[in-house]
């Protein structure tokens, strides 16, 4: 149970700066990115050709549906970022069904990307409503409930930020707890075979296989999608 309930691993130092296993995650899933992007947009045609290309199309069609319908037609020139946070929220968070750490499982990357939601929606609540009327609106309904709408407008951020990570980081503890478990169980009934450094346990093949197939792969997709589609939300809701 190495590595249940910790932080990242430090990988590297370069002058005192810390390089842990979520930068260094963060760096493969970009690299990962770019080469899907260039693999699945080179010698695009007019008319699809290639599958490839079809599916690509399929992928810009369906970001930018999802953009229109929940920020609106002015609003799509936010398309990009939504696409490029749903990829790498996505793809940080499926790396764990390879055995490496999941970028989301960090708190520090989910709370970056809630942050930039913040940025995005009082630029937008600033853009369409001046400033006066960005902070005019901390007193509706009534004055007095201003320093609730204050603790809201933090919450909103606050509250995706640790929707993505507890669902990450939860599914890799518990799969990490039943998988130490297992192991004692299999040396309890002698079902535990080692040589030397290595150490075979009967009790850990299958089941966790079956977990980290729900945690990993159904959890981390669905709250990719939760938080891109909060995103849009929020942001679009900031023009109202």
């Amino acid at each position: 149970m190495d590595g249940v309930g910790q932080g990242p691993k430090i990988v590297f130092e370069i002058f005192g700066w810390h390089c842990t296993e979520t930068v260094v995650m963060g760096w493969l899933v970009i690299v990962i990115a770019v080469i899907l992007c260039k693999v699945l947009t080179s010698n695009l045609k007019k008319v699809p050709e290639t599958k490839r290309q079809v599916v690509a199309e399929m992928l810009v069609n369906f970001v930018n549906k999802t953009v229109k319908e929940n920020m609106g037609e002015s609003m799509m020139h936010y398309a990009p970022y939504i696409c490029a946070l749903l990829v790498y929220a996505l793809m940080g968070s499926l790396i764990s069904l390879f055995g490496l750490r999941s970028v989301t499982a960090d708190l520090n990357t989910t709370l970056s990307m809630a942050i930039i939601t913040f940025i995005l929606i009082t630029y937008n609540k600033i853009k369409y409503h001046g400033l006066g009327g960005y902070l005019k609106g901390f007193a509706q309904p009534v004055a007095f409930i201003f320093p609730l709408n204050i603790i809201s407008e933090v919450a909103t951020p606050a509250s995706m930020a640790f929707r993505l990570f507890g669902n990450i980081a939860g599914g890799m503890v518990i799969t990490g707890l039943l998988y130490g478990c297992l192991g004692y169980l299999s040396q309890v009934v002698g079902l535990s075979f080692a040589a030397g450094s290595w150490q075979f346990d009967v009790f850990q093949v299958g089941i966790p296989a079956v977990l980290s197939i729900y945690f990993d792969l159904f959890s981390g997709t669905i709250q990719a999608y939760i938080f891109a589609m909060l995103t849009m939300v929020n942001v679009g809701a900031a023009k109202d």
